[in-house]
């Protein structure tokens, strides 16, 4: 099922790949996709051993989201569009790959109170192993089909920020969040932003499934209070 959600002149689009039989017992899992990628990008087995619902958010420029005229991207407007999808859905885990495990970090920085948990994993974007991430900017072609917006892969292609930045929301998240720890790095792969996240908190790097079954384990009635 697929709902459309607006954020300002952008329709994005929120798929439910899965239903929970119980979804009180459980807040839900919401996905989010690579650099270039869509919904589709996520394998049933990697949320098929959540409790709850489980719904994937196309960002803005991919999948069957809306596609801005002329570009205009960056991680922070993504950000927003997660934000929008957690107004929808309530409190949520969230599962992040490449450029959608960096906004996974953002949004748990700054929506401590909603994001129960974020899981970061491997993907495109932000110096994932991918064609579509690079360290140099590729130029845009408009004469590419789209989805994915064209202008999309070469403004977040790379990232302007240093890696105190994604630092900072990491402090934040670890600071506010009623999770002791809120954040799990499960990647392979170790780029600066990442490096400096997992130097701040200290994480290790436990495998996905058994991070997000932590997290499913949390409840708002169960937290701990700050």
């Amino acid at each position: 099922m697929t709902e459309y959600l607006q954020h300002g002149r952008i329709r994005l689009a929120l798929h439910r790949l899965q239903c929970a039989p119980n979804p009180e017992a459980c807040q839900p899992l919401l996905l989010l996709h690579g650099l270039g990628e869509c919904a589709s990008a996520h394998h049933p087995s990697s949320f098929s051993h959540w409790p709850g619902h489980v719904y994937a958010l196309d960002f803005t420029g991919h999948g069957q989201s809306s596609i801005p005229q002329g570009g205009g991207y960056s991680c922070e407007a993504l950000m927003g569009d997660v934000d929008i999808a957690l107004a929808h859905i309530g409190p949520a885990t969230i599962c992040g790959r490449g450029l959608g495990a960096y906004v996974a970090l953002l949004i748990a920085g700054g929506r401590p109170e909603l994001v129960r948990g974020a899981v970061l994993l491997d993907g495109p974007g932000l110096a994932g192993t991918c064609p579509s991430s690079t360290p140099y900017i590729p130029p845009v072609d408009t004469h590419l089909a789209a989805p994915p917006d064209p202008f999309a892969i070469a403004e977040l292609a790379t990232d302007a920020r240093p890696a105190e930045y994604a630092a900072h929301f990491a402090l934040l998240a670890s600071q506010a969040s009623p999770l002791p720890q809120p954040i799990a790095i499960c990647t392979r792969e170790q780029p600066p932003w990442l490096t400096a996240v997992r130097d701040v908190l200290a994480c290790d790097f436990p495998n996905p499934v058994d991070a997000c079954r932590q997290f499913a384990q949390f409840t708002c009635a169960d937290a701990p209070h700050p």
